[in-house]
Protein backbone atom coordinates (compact mmCIF):
# COMPACT_ATOMS: atom_id res chain seq x y z
CA UNK A 1 0.00 0.00 0.00
CA UNK A 2 1.36 3.49 -1.07
CA UNK A 3 1.79 5.98 1.91
CA UNK A 4 1.91 9.99 1.46
CA UNK A 5 5.42 11.28 2.59
CA UNK A 6 5.96 14.93 2.90
CA UNK A 7 9.62 16.38 1.56
CA UNK A 8 11.38 19.04 3.98
CA UNK A 9 13.99 21.69 2.63
CA UNK A 10 16.98 20.56 4.17
CA UNK A 11 18.73 24.46 4.36
CA UNK A 12 15.43 26.07 5.57
CA UNK A 13 13.11 23.36 6.80
CA UNK A 14 9.74 24.24 5.59
CA UNK A 15 7.62 20.97 4.30
CA UNK A 16 7.13 22.42 0.68
CA UNK A 17 6.21 18.97 -0.95
CA UNK A 18 4.27 15.76 -0.70
CA UNK A 19 4.07 12.68 -2.33
CA UNK A 20 3.61 8.89 -1.99
CA UNK A 21 6.14 5.81 -1.95
CA UNK A 22 5.97 2.15 -1.19
CA UNK A 23 7.10 2.02 2.00
CA UNK A 24 7.92 -2.05 1.79
CA UNK A 25 9.50 -1.70 -1.01
CA UNK A 26 11.64 1.14 -0.07
CA UNK A 27 12.38 1.50 3.35
CA UNK A 28 14.89 3.83 3.32
CA UNK A 29 14.08 7.63 3.27
CA UNK A 30 13.31 9.44 0.05
CA UNK A 31 15.26 12.23 -0.92
CA UNK A 32 15.67 14.20 -4.17
CA UNK A 33 16.65 17.58 -5.27
CA UNK A 34 13.78 20.19 -5.48
CA UNK A 35 13.47 23.65 -5.85
CA UNK A 36 12.64 25.53 -2.85
CA UNK A 37 10.91 28.67 -3.12
CA UNK A 38 11.55 30.41 0.44
CA UNK A 39 15.47 29.50 -0.27
CA UNK A 40 14.65 30.85 -3.78
CA UNK A 41 16.96 27.86 -5.25
CA UNK A 42 17.47 24.22 -5.81
CA UNK A 43 17.99 22.43 -2.51
CA UNK A 44 17.83 18.81 -1.08
CA UNK A 45 14.87 17.71 0.18
CA UNK A 46 14.35 14.90 2.73
CA UNK A 47 10.97 12.57 3.57
CA UNK A 48 10.38 13.61 7.14
CA UNK A 49 7.16 13.56 9.63
CA UNK A 50 5.05 16.31 9.70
Amino acid sequence: MREIIHLKCQECGRFNYHTTKEKRAHPEKFEVRKYCKWCNKHTVHKESKL
